[in-house]
Order: C-alpha cells, then structure tokens, then sequence
C-alpha cells in the first residue's frame, strides 16, 4: 500500500488550502456565501470555501477510471489528514490477490473494524484511506481492518461484494489470532463501501457468528430511483449527479437488475434480525434520503439505527478532514459513537457473565 506523493506545487497548494481552512467563518463569508439547503440548512463555511475552490477543478467524471484514479489518490493525499501512523500497520493477504491492511495499537484490542472505502466502486483505495483508518483504530482502541476490495470497470458487479464476503470470513477465521473475539467485528463502511456493508449484513443474517454493529457512512442503498435529495443536489461538487451516473456505468453491467437487494439493499423484504446500525449523513449530500430511509427501514424492521447528521456537510467529509475543521469534527463525532457501541457492548457483556 503506497500513498500518493504529492509534487512541491501539490504541497504548495495543501498549504494554502489548510491556511483558508483557519480563516475564522465571518472571514470566509466574505469570500463566498454559504448555500442553505430546503431544509433550512447552512453549510459550513469552510465546507462552501471547499466546495468553490472543488468546482474550479478538473471533473474526474471526464476520465476514464484509470486517470481518474490517478487524480482521486492526489486528491486524497492534498485533503486528508496527516494522522501518525499506528503502531501496527500489517500488509494482510486475505485471499489471492486480495489485500488489506490491519492497523492496531500492538496493545489487547477492544474489537475489529472491518472498513471498506468508498469511490463508487471505481476508484478509492487504502492509501486514500489511510487517515480515517487511524483515525478509527487510535479513536476506538479496536483494530481496523482496511479491505482492498476490486473495483469497476475491471471487476463490475458483484466482484466488490464477494471481495467483501471473503474478508469477513477471514475476519472471524482470524481474529482470534490477533487476540480479538471474532464476535466483536463491526463493520463500516463509506459511500460504495457503506452499500457493501449493508449487503453484507444481509448476506450473513443467520449465521451464528454476525457483525456486532453495522456502520453506514453516506451509504448508497437504492440504485433504483431518485430521491428528492438526489434531484437537490445533482450539481454538487462533492458528488454530481453525472458523478453518479458515470461510477454505475463503470459498475453495472447492462441488463444489470436494479431491483436487486445486492444493488439497491433498502429493497430487500425484510430486514429483521440485522445487527444494530450507525447510519451518518450530510445535509448536502445527493445520498442522504438513501442513510435516512435505510435508517427508517430498520427501525421499522425492529433494528436499532442511531443517525448521525450533520446538517451543514456534503457527500465524502470524512476525506476532508485536513482543510475542513468542521469535517474533522464530524468524523471525531463518529469515531466516538462506534467507540461508544464497543464500550457499551463490553460493559453488557461483561455484566452478563
């Protein structure tokens, strides 16, 4: 796993980018406005800065998915955070050819959390995932593991949801090796990522050994039809409406059934005896009446599901979260509540033996 490096201009520019991130909010009104959702919804002003200096720039929609990768991955090194490495950061080969990488305190972990990106099942990787990994394992005290999954158009529909059925067989086939109680995996997951672990969760329903927790991160769960969220937000720069269009037709093939609980999980009949969920989403998000109306599908299927929405941030915040401090924050918050499901979970646990 080897991160984008950034030239001096690309180091130039992340410095100047993190300096107008600091620039205090009335400041940053003056140099752009903030939008107000139909909701009533201000977003953040470092959030809108970004959301200009983004709109200025090339469109990775215009590419073909292996140049776009190449700009995506600069991109991620110029906006995450610089987060000190853990103390474990082991390259783990899941299956032939399938990697991931496991980052730990070398400390008696509280848990596993299995983490798939996001990037529309086209692009993202564990390079430009590396900072909310860590932040993830150093916020939690559990181990994370961060999958490589295939991505689109190489390996379409359904490779990224069997990459993502194998490393949760590995996960329980070896945690224990890792000194962590395979029941103490929860699963998360970003954009695509989130949709992969939706999926997952109901592949597994049944089987003895399930995720503790499922982590829907701005999760895509219904290919099948527009939300008013998506009509409201088709020009984001953080995620077009064209954006979208083009990462489906790199990841479904032709023909490809929309309907398909594997594509679309809220159209699954019934979502009983799930794990518990933390769905989050952004009041700026085209994906957000996807979180909330999963959200409200469990609920109504007897799940537990704790929303966390942050009202005044867009699609793909947690990348953010070296030039937005409001974006860093949101992540913290949701760091804290998987950190608040391990603890809870081993309070009870303990309290029942």
């Amino acid at each position: 796993m080897t991160a984008a490096r950034l030239t001096l201009s690309r180091r130039l520019q992340r410095t100047f980018v993190i300096a107008l991130s600091r620039i205090p909010a009335p400041l940053v009104r003056l140099l752009v406005r903030p939008p107000v959702n139909s909701a009533g919804d201000h977003m953040a002003p470092d959030v809108a800065l970004l959301m200009k200096l983004t709109e200025a720039g090339d469109d990775y929609s215009d590419l073909s998915a292996t140049a776009a990768r190449e700009v995506t991955e600069r991109d991620a090194a110029l906006f995450a955070d610089r987060i000190d490495p853990c103390a474990v950061e082991q390259e783990v080969e899941l299956a032939n050819g399938l990697w991931a990488t496991r980052y730990g305190s070398g400390k008696p972990s509280r848990g596993l959390i299995l983490f798939f990106h996001g990037g529309g099942f086209a692009l993202g990787s564990r390079a430009s995932y590396a900072a909310p990994a860590r932040m993830l394992a150093q916020g939690t005290g559990a181990d994370v593991l961060s999958v490589e999954y295939r991505l689109a158009p190489e390996h379409p529909f359904p490779a990224a949801h069997d990459d993502a059925l194998t490393a949760w067989q590995y996960a329980i086939e070896h945690a224990a090796d890792w000194g962590i109680d395979p029941r103490r995996i929860v699963v998360a997951g970003e954009s695509a990522g989130g949709n992969m672990v939706a999926v997952l969760c109901q592949r597994l329903r049944g089987q003895t050994v399930q995720p503790m927790v499922q982590v829907l991160i701005q999760p895509v769960t219904d290919i099948s039809r527009r939300r008013p969220s998506r009509d409201e937000f088709a020009g984001s720069p953080a995620l077009s409406a064209k954006q979208i269009g083009w990462f489906m037709g790199h990841y479904l093939p032709e023909g490809t059934d929309h309907l398909d609980p594997r594509v679309s999980p809220l159209l699954a009949s019934d979502l009983t005896g799930l794990p518990r969920a933390i769905v989050t989403v952004a009041g700026f998000d085209p994906l957000r009446d996807d979180g909330l109306a999963y959200a409200a599908a469990l609920t109504a299927h007897g799940v537990p599901a704790e929303v966390i929405h942050e009202r005044e941030l867009v699609h793909g915040y947690i990348s953010f979260t070296a030039i937005s401090p409001s974006s860093r924050a949101a992540t913290r918050r949701l760091v804290g509540a998987i950190a608040a499901e391990l603890n809870e979970r081993q309070q009870h646990v303990g309290s029942s033996t």
